[in-house]
């Protein structure tokens, strides 16, 4: 079941878009791998605290937010992750890290990954760990006017400048 505010907003705007039912799944290799689409369509919503601002990044589902890119990108001095008790109130209908990437739906900041905008379509949360929205990516960016800049590196661990291995999220 799609989340009513969105659906509303994706309607009013005539976005064309399918809609998903998969088995409950909470990764977005998990989703992809039980909807049968890329890993890299699955438009994952991670959210930080950005100099005391909370901040909805959008990133493939098969990458990781690199807070490095992110601090340099935004010219910030903090960037870290946000605790789901920092944010589960926020989206009201929601499934705590099921909500869709439309921040401008809940008055949030959004900042999306370059690497997303390389496939013609995107599938996210629709406020549940069951329901999964496809639509074009070009929708997405026109109806939510992310901020889109270099953040993400595909998932796994990367050398820092010591040459020491450690993660990025």
């Amino acid at each position: 079941m799609i989340l009513a505010q969105l659906k509303e907003y994706l309607d009013a705007n005539g976005v064309k878009y399918m809609l998903i039912t998969h088995s409950r799944a909470y990764t977005a290799q998990e989703i992809a791998d039980t909807a049968h689409i890329p890993g890299r369509e699955v438009a994952k919503t991670v959210m930080v605290v950005i100099d005391g601002v909370m901040t909805m990044i959008v990133i493939p589902g098969c990458d990781m937010v690199d807070f490095r890119l992110l601090k340099r990108a935004l010219s910030c001095g903090e960037a870290r992750l946000a605790t789901e008790e920092e944010f589960a109130r926020l989206f009201p209908g929601c499934e705590t890290g099921a909500m869709p990437p439309f921040g401008n739906l809940y008055n949030l900041p959004v900042i999306a990954s370059e690497r997303l905008a390389q496939d013609e379509y995107i599938a996210f949360n629709a406020g549940t760990h069951r329901d999964l929205v496809r639509m074009a990516y070009a929708d997405f960016e026109r109806l939510v006017a992310p901020r889109v800049v270099d953040i993400s590196v595909p998932r796994r661990s990367h050398a820092d400048s010591t040459g020491k291995y450690e993660p990025t999220e």
